[in-house]
């Protein structure tokens, strides 16, 4: 359940602490005033989108935290240690800020989380039905999904929707495979030519660079013999070579030293040149021997660079990337061959089709089971709500043979708001006043079979009034005996019900207006159903029916 709510700089609230109770509690006070305000405050906290709008005039940010009392809810003790989130045990805090340009952050126990993470907290904690839900009411998709939620079905509609989109996967695959099969066909020949000239050609990565450096060696090898035969002569082969003579000069100097040591240096350097240029013609002498010309490995070399040159100009790219434009080719043709498997992927999709249909007749069992009851159930509630003899009923209209990814049956809630009349679709028989009745009807049905502990009604009761408010008041004060409710309500007759009654006020000037929150003792409860049933001027005779309101409940 809801523990406390503290709201900072949100819309026209300052700052509010606010500590709840379990039981029925209501939030009254003028139109204006602020109530629904802390509800939006708090679906912030539950993962709601929010932008800069909500922060308040002249603020920076808007800051609101909501902690929640979750012994009862082991679940979500267990989603919080998966999830590494953990805080105090046997409770969850979560946090929402958002800045003035619309940048938000969320927190859970003090550790920055997602939004999606907050949504799935929420999910767990509160259900909260807003003033408009009975709009929403008439479309179809909300009525399915109310249904699927109360009955519990909603992780099974997952699945149907899920293999519903893998075997529409699958058959869009094969259509495509059907209609593509000439044009698939003549890709995979072409490619097939062409991958298989090139795994002839079977040229290695970075043989392009040795085969050119080789053809560059072959085709100068007369120039190279020559050459490094004229350096040979003049190293050490030929009358007067530079290597006798250092040898010679070195041998000079050496006889010098005697004379004078400061020669060594000069010498050291004489010998150093001579064993460099000794070393230097013993690699030229390796080179030389190894050296000859060979036409034939010549011609050899330019053949293959022809053949790599002529694949290169087919396919239009650089001969080093040959190799590479091959693995292309081959998973190409590997894909190809994939998709050109016709029987392999009408296998896959009727099997597809059966597991879908499989859980989709699960999926529609489930509803239609569940929704007699639920007809059952609103019906009754229907006949305490001023609408004797009025009947709901859920409705299963088939959709065509393919199905769809909501399963293998649309959802339609239907209505008769008085007897004798046949039911028809809720969109187009309920008048306003009707509609919030059934729609109240709904919200208190299905609140009874939530798993959540806290239970939010925003203004629901619009359109109704008198006994039959009465009536809507005591429902929520019995629904408050098994959850934590809590209702924002313009009726007496539903504030009188409640086990704790709060007060909602606006203060201040017109630039800058606050919303307080005050807790009601017995007097300040007459007070507010006395002002909630006089309007402005309150008479003894107002105060006189709120205490009998009170005392009543």
């Amino acid at each position: 359940m809801l523990r406390t709510l503290s709201i900072r700089d949100f819309v026209i609230v300052d700052s509010l602490e606010l500590d709840f109770h379990t039981g029925f509690t209501v939030l009254t006070g003028e139109t204006g005033a602020g109530k629904s305000i802390l509800i939006d405050a708090l679906a912030l906290t539950l993962g709601e989108r929010g932008d800069g709008a909500v922060v308040r005039s002249g603020c920076e940010r808007a800051d609101i935290s909501a902690e929640f009392d979750i012994q009862t809810l082991p679940g979500v003790a267990l989603w919080l240690r998966t999830a590494e989130l953990e805080g105090d045990p046997g409770s969850i805090l979560l946090r929402r800020v958002v800045d003035k340009s619309g940048r938000s952050r969320a927190f859970i126990n003090g550790r920055p989380a997602t939004l999606s993470q907050l949504r799935d907290a929420g999910e767990w904690l509160v259900d909260i039905h807003g003033q408009h839900a009975h709009q929403s009411l008439l479309k179809a998709e909300a009525q399915r999904t109310l249904l699927d939620a109360h009955a519990g079905l909603a992780p099974l509609a997952a699945e149907v929707a899920a293999a519903y989109r893998y075997w529409q996967k699958l058959a869009q695959a094969r259509a495509e495979y059907e209609t593509h099969a000439a044009q698939r066909n003549a890709e995979r020949e072409q490619l097939q030519w062409q991958a298989q000239e090139l795994a002839q050609l079977a040229l290695q990565p970075a043989e392009w660079e040795e085969v050119q450096a080789e053809h560059s060696r072959l085709a100068h090898a007369a120039g190279l013999i020559e050459g490094v035969q004229a350096v040979l002569d003049v190293l050490s082969d030929a009358d007067a070579s530079c290597l006798p003579l250092l040898s010679g000069t070195g041998a000079r100097l050496e006889g010098l030293l005697g004379y004078d040591a400061r020669l060594r240096e000069a010498l050291e350097l004489i010998r150093s040149g001579e064993a460099q240029v000794q070393e230097a013609v013993y690699g030229l002498r390796h080179y030389a021997d190894r050296l000859e010309l060979d036409p034939q490995r010549l011609a050899a070399v330019e053949a293959r660079m022809e053949a790599i040159h002529g694949s290169a100009r087919r396919f239009r790219i650089a001969p080093q990337d040959l190799p590479q434009h091959l693995q292309q080719l081959q998973a190409r043709l590997a894909e190809l061959e994939i998709a050109s498997d016709l029987e392999a992927l009408i296998k896959q999709e009727q099997q597809a089709r059966t597991a879908y249909f499989d859980l989709a007749a699960k999926l529609g069992a489930g509803r239609k089971k569940a929704g007699a009851k639920l007809g059952k159930e609103i019906t009754q509630a229907m006949q305490a709500l001023a609408m004797a003899g009025g009947r709901f009923e859920v409705r299963f209209n088939p959709y065509p043979p393919e199905g769809s990814a909501h399963g293998a049956e649309q959802v339609e809630f239907l209505v008769a708001a008085n007897p004798g009349v046949e039911v028809r679709s809720l969109a187009k028989v309920a008048s306003g006043g009707e509609l919030s009745r059934i729609s109240l009807a709904i919200q208190v049905i299905t609140g009874k079979a939530a798993l959540v502990p806290t239970l939010i009604f925003d203004e629901v009761d619009a359109g109704i009034g008198g006994g039959v408010a009465e009536i809507v008041g005591r429902q929520l004060k019995i629904l408050g005996r098994e959850r934590q409710v809590l209702c924002v309500t313009h009726l007496p007759q539903v504030a009188a019900q409640a086990d704790q009654q709060w007060s909602v006020s606006k203060s201040g000037s017109e630039r800058k207006v606050a919303t307080m929150v005050s807790v009601l003792d017995k007097k300040g409860r007459i007070e507010e159903v006395a002002r909630m049933l006089g309007g402005t001027e309150i008479t003894a005779t107002t105060r006189k029916h709120a205490a009998e309101m009170l005392s009543l409940r």
